[in-house]
């Protein structure tokens, strides 16, 4: 036999599913239909001004390539210092303080702060309430590969979210012409401080040099030692000569003779004369009176080495200092606004769509899984 079971009654609302329905009301339909009145009849309109600016540093050119590359000294091309400077800057609590002086930041966001608490500032807030609010109405972002900054500023009206937008862009131009100021103001010192030591530098050279002929009374060794390599190829000459007259007279007379010893005496005094011009050539033997040429030489060749490198030294910083002074009298850093602060005809904020459709999903799932925990719960215990 089969047996066939009763056929399943009607379903009914139990106490659970009333439990269900209330908890989804409470915690989703009431929280978002709250967040829905305050976001369409509390939330203030916001306006958002769009601006753009990067960090440009002039190109060196011209006179500074044609003087050897020394334009390599006063620094390098445009990098993304500045504008990771500016960004910094941009958030600072230094700016805020100025901008608040300027345009009154507290008047402007904390008037409809009775009617919209959530999206107004307070209107006693310390200034790092102020720092902390100007984190949600200044949104800056930096691309480091091409070094361009973008900025967005939202107000309570559109005039000051773009003189906003603009009092941040004429303070980050300031900043950056104060770096102007500073580099400037260092290369031009450093490059000061470089000529004076190479021109030291130079005329202790110099004056190593003038002691040097003066105590050894020599100009330039090199062409003095080719003078005296001249005289002892002369005496050389000479005694060759006398060799040969020597020869001849002896052939003809007895050793005896004047002419003889007359030649003789030519001989020796000529060999006498050799062997001391070559001594001077000698560290072995120096003469008494003038120092060997080897020791003359090695101390001339120091000193003119010392001197040459001076004198390059020298001409570089001389260089250096006049590229400096080039560099001064013009801005090598600029800012390059790409964009200026847009002036908004609508209100872009806040952006209730968003919010509520944010708000209904996590409220959704926050009801979704409190709803799984509390049944697994109950039907675990």
């Amino acid at each position: 036999m089969i047996e066939i079971r009763p056929m399943a009654v009607k379903a009914k609302m139990r106490k659970r599913h009333w439990g269900v329905s209330v908890s989804f009301l409470l915690v989703v339909i009431l929280p978002l239909l709250l967040i829905g009145y305050y976001m369409f009849e509390r939330a203030t309109e916001q306006y958002g001004s769009v601006a753009g600016f990067s960090v440009r540093k002039e190109e060196m050119g011209g006179a500074a390539e044609m003087l050897g590359g020394l334009s390599q000294f006063m620094g390098g091309g445009a990098g993304g210092g500045e504008a990771d400077m500016l960004y910094a800057f941009i958030q600072s609590q230094n700016l805020v303080s100025v901008v608040d002086d300027n345009l009154d930041l507290r008047s402007h966001y904390s008037e409809p702060y009775e009617r919209d608490p959530i999206f107004a500032f307070k209107p006693d807030g310390t200034v790092e309430d102020l720092v902390e609010y100007w984190q949600r109405i200044v949104k800056v972002s930096f691309d480091q590969t091409t070094g361009l900054v973008n900025l967005r500023v939202v107000a309570f009206s559109p005039e000051m979210a773009q003189e906003v937008a603009n009092e941040i862009i004429a303070q980050s131009q300031l900043l950056v012409n104060e770096l102007n100021a500073t580099a400037r103001s260092d290369a031009l010192r450093y490059a000061e401080e470089d000529l004076a030591e190479s021109l030291a530098r130079l005329k202790s050279a110099r004056e190593a040099l003038v002691r040097f002929r003066t105590r050894t009374q020599i100009v330039d060794p090199e062409s003095d030692l080719r003078s005296r390599m001249g005289v002892l190829a002369s005496l050389q000459q000479q005694l060759a000569q006398a060799l040969i007259d020597y020869d001849l007279v002896s052939q003809d007379t007895s050793p005896s003779d004047p002419r003889i010893v007359q030649a003789q005496r030519r001989i020796d005094v000529i060999r006498d004369r050799i062997a001391a011009e070559r001594r001077t050539f000698s560290t072995e033997e120096p003469d008494s009176e003038v120092e060997g040429y080897p020791e003359l030489l090695a101390e001339y060749e120091g000193l003119a080495v010392e001197r040459e490198f001076a004198e390059q030294g020298y001409a570089a910083a001389l260089a250096n200092l006049d590229i400096a002074r080039a560099n001064a009298a013009r801005q090598s850093r600029y800012l390059a606004t790409y964009i200026r602060p847009t002036l908004p005809q609508k209100s872009e904020y806040p952006q209730r769509v968003m919010i509520l459709g944010l708000a209904a999903l996590f409220l959704f799932l926050s009801w979704v899984i409190t709803a799984l925990m509390f049944y697994a719960f109950r039907d675990r215990k």
